[in-house]
């Protein structure tokens, strides 16, 4: 296969071993480094393709977020033509300690219980949420509802006026049980007195950087490859450095691979593992048939209606999008299957591309469909490294019309709820997809075409069963077929959980340190459900 030429002058290319070598310095990286390395002598090694959060106020304040999108902290991968959907999408992917930890707005949802239970149901045994749910307990960052301080007084009138507009609770703390629907401030891990950020990386990896010697950083240091051993074991990574030269680091216990759902299935197939003959047709010599690598790709897609409000609006805020919406539209169901967010700035990226007006100060709504039936897939284009693969998310393609309903079935909430006191008396005039538009078909053809991501991609490396084809790790999370080699991250869900995912993937992390090391995990408490 092509890749970057190794320097043999390079003294960075001769790596000593590692008992283990985490690749991804991100949401699950953080939790793995900290947890492994409690032991003084487990030695571990953190590759991260992004530079370090230390210091960077850019990165750590958390209403900063939406200028680290396409920026050099964003690896900016984009989609293929979708044409139900949106396909100027770009997907954001974090280049930096922290990963998405470290980029996104960090709300923060533990899941359901029936997300978990799906799992189960999908052959993944052992993470059931009486085994799960217990290791919120043992979570670092600082998960609090948004503070008072940020609450915005419009944010404040839409709760009001959403709880009465479609007959839901208000609800304080989403976090403190499971909800079938409801409106309120989301949960975030952040700190309000300061609006920094509690990411992964600042709870877990800022304390114990500078103090654990058995605990090596690599930072701005790119993994492009698995090399196996002697005997077949996919033993060490090639890697790729800040200066352009490159080397191998060594795992002698396990390679850990928390790169993400596209980084994480995007090396497996550079090293030959994923489908056979899709690799060989690139040239790539193959290590291991797995025709689940790349496929079940997942997201939870949303589109937005935008108004502009009367006047600027006050100023406090934790990250712009601090409150929101769930409803249940199906009474069979005890979770919510539509989402809203609320935004106090109009995010019209999507909607000037068609033609809309700017408003010069407004507020926007995002029907979010939770758990997307649409199916994509992810694949390579080359067996260059360094080119980026194709995603595939094949939005509202599902062959019963339910994504594109529930974005539908949100527009028209939406305006039930902008056309409720209090929120009512802060909005001029709906800027789109504007009141002319009232047709499921106007409203189905207008949503799918400025929908955008939450930036939640999943699923490209399932965990099932051993008797599930498609299936690429196990319940352990170890690579099928592989010795020496697990997959952490949300790349292993085997369906969405309904709501935001980083906490279901800090969970999944500290839950994947104890099958690591054999510990015990927590005992369940009462009401665990």
């Amino acid at each position: 296969m092509n890749g970057p030429e190794e320097n043999p002058d390079n003294p960075g290319n001769t790596e000593s071993g590692y008992d283990y070598v985490i690749v991804g310095g991100g949401t699950a990286g953080s939790v793995l480094a900290a947890r492994l390395t409690e032991d003084p002598d487990c030695r571990v090694c953190v590759i991260e393709g992004g530079p370090s959060d230390v210091g960077d106020e850019r990165v750590l304040r958390l209403r900063n977020w939406i200028n680290l999108l396409e920026s050099e902290y964003d690896y900016g991968y984009t989609t293929t033509e979708q044409p139900r959907g949106n396909s100027y999408i770009v997907h954001s992917r974090a280049k930096v300690l922290g990963g998405c930890s470290s980029h996104n707005t960090l709300i923060s949802f533990l899941p359901f219980p029936q997300d978990l239970d799906e799992w189960v149901e999908r052959g993944c045994a052992g993470w059931d949420p009486l085994t799960v749910l217990p290791y919120r307990k043992r979570l670092r960052n600082n998960i609090v509802p948004v503070g008072e301080d940020d609450r915005n007084p419009i944010a404040r009138d839409f709760v009001t006026a959403a709880a009465d507009a479609l007959h839901v609770p208000v609800v304080e703390d989403f976090n403190r049980r499971p909800f079938a629907d409801g409106a309120g401030f989301f949960s975030l891990a952040y700190d309000p007195a300061t609006g920094q950020r509690s990411s992964a990386s600042v709870a877990y990896l800022h304390p114990i950087m500078d103090r654990r010697r058995n605990l090596t950083m690599k930072l701005e240091t790119w993994a492009y490859q698995l090399v196996p051993d002697g005997a077949g074991r996919l033993t060490s990574v090639r890697v790729r450095y800040a200066d352009g030269s490159t080397g191998t680091v060594r795992a002698e216990r396990e390679v850990l691979l928390c790169a993400g759902a596209v980084d994480t299935p995007r090396l497996l197939l550079l090293s030959g593992v994923g489908p056979a003959d899709e690799l060989r047709a690139l040239g790539i010599e193959v290590t291991a048939d797995l025709p689940g690598v790349g496929e079940n790709l997942l997201d939870h897609p949303e589109s937005v209606i935008v108004w502009e409000t009367h006047e600027p609006l006050p100023p406090n805020s934790a990250m712009d999008s601090d409150a929101g919406l769930f409803v249940r539209r199906d009474s069979s169901q005890p979770r919510p299957d539509l989402m809203w967010h609320f935004y106090q700035v109009p995010f019209t990226v999507n909607t000037e591309r068609l033609g809309y007006p700017t408003p010069p100060y407004g507020v926007c709504m995002t029907p979010n469909v939770p758990r997307a039936r649409s199916v994509g897939r992810l694949w390579l284009r080359s067996s260059d490294p360094a080119v980026h693969p194709a995603l595939d998310f094949r939005y509202f393609t599902d062959p019963d019309g339910h994504d594109e309903r529930t974005i539908v079935d949100g527009l028209r909430l939406a305006r039930e709820v902008a056309n409720t006191a209090p929120l009512r008396g802060w909005l001029k005039r709906e800027i789109a997809p504007g009141p002319g538009l009232n047709s499921d078909a106007e409203l189905s053809e207008y949503g799918r075409r400025v929908a955008h991501t939450v930036y939640h991609p999943a699923g490209t490396c399932r965990m099932g069963a051993a008797e599930d084809p498609m299936a690429v790790v196990d319940p352990l999370l170890r690579l099928r077929g592989q010795e020496g080699v697990r997959v952490i991250d949300a790349s292993v869900f085997p369906t969405m959980p309904t709501i935001n995912p980083m906490v279901t993937v800090l969970l999944v992390a500290e839950r994947a340190a104890d099958l690591i090391t054999g510990r015990p995990g927590p005992q369940p408490e009462g009401g665990e459900r």
